[in-house]
């Protein structure tokens, strides 16, 4: 098991059970009674088993919190999050292609970029095509670019995936529609290596909505234009990732203009105590 040092992202050991119920819980807070249904398959199970399953599976895992009225629900990174300036974090700004919209779905990734970020600088980045094991549908290689024959001779990701955890260990894990791009990099984890994220998250969308209240898009087109941000290699997924670098040292001046300059402030800001903010 790994464990980094600091307050970003850790990995710790998972399961295909394990993962199927963070994925479940990333989308919504959910009861018992469908946890068990979700991911234990369980229709018509007794109450009491049904609460034994789940809590064996969920109960001492920090990234879940489980209220007075039985729901679970994702808590993000387990303690306090990220200590020091907004701006002088390790960041690592992370953008997927996929085949589909959904891992859940037997969707995978074609293509990821990470970008390293500390103190506002870019220190490091690493990015790939990845064979993703099964036909890109036309509509999305029209979309981005990325075609079976581009992919062909790609590294799937289990053949990259030290090198993508050793780029976000340690650091607030940052994209633009966040829930999209950790969804796809935890499942890829569990199925390379059994280690599944936690830690700190920060989407610029939802930042964005919050920061600039005015503009009526925040689509990371419409921030590029508001900003002023030439992205190179549009759907792809080193020129997003670049972009959302930029965009995301634009928005933290905006929040800290208006007084947020620290992990907690920024998560009371967002409205919600715990991160991740999707």
């Amino acid at each position: 098991m790994s464990d980094a040092s600091g307050d970003g992202l850790r990995f710790r050991e998972g399961s295909e059970l394990l993962g199927r119920a963070v994925e479940a819980l990333q989308k919504s807070p959910r009861s018992t009674g469908d946890l068990a249904r979700e991911v234990f398959g369980l229709r018509s199970a007794p109450e009491e088993l049904a609460e034994q399953m789940v809590h064996q599976l969920l109960g001492g895992d920090r990234r879940v919190d489980r209220d007075d009225s039985g729901v679970w629900r994702l808590s993000g990174a387990g303690d306090d999050g990220p200590g020091g300036a907004l701006h002088e974090l390790d960041f690592a700004v992370v953008d997927v292609e996929t085949t589909g919209t959904s891992p859940g779905e037997g969707a995978r990734m074609t293509e990821i970029a990470v970008m390293q970020v500390s103190a506002g600088n870019l220190v490091d980045e690493f990015s790939t095509l990845l064979n993703p094991g099964r036909p890109i549908p036309p509509w999305i290689s029209r979309l981005t670019g990325i075609t079976d024959q581009m992919v062909a001779d790609a590294p799937d990701f289990g053949e990259v995936e030290p090198r993508v955890r050793s780029m976000l260990e340690g650091r607030v894990f940052v994209a633009h529609n966040v829930g999209f791009d950790w969804r796809f990099v935890t499942e890829e984890m569990r199925r390379a290596s059994s280690l599944l994220p936690v830690g700190p998250r920060l989407c610029t969308l939802r930042l964005a909505r919050r920061a600039l209240p005015g503009l009526d898009r925040r689509g990371l087109d419409a921030l590029a234009e508001h900003y002023d941000v030439q992205v190179e290699d549009r759907h792809r997924a080193a020129g997003d990732a670049r972009a959302t670098v930029t965009i995301l040292n634009r928005l933290l001046e905006e929040a800290d203009r208006k007084g947020v300059s620290r992990w907690k402030e920024m998560s009371r800001w967002l409205g919600g105590e715990h991160p991740p903010f999707e």
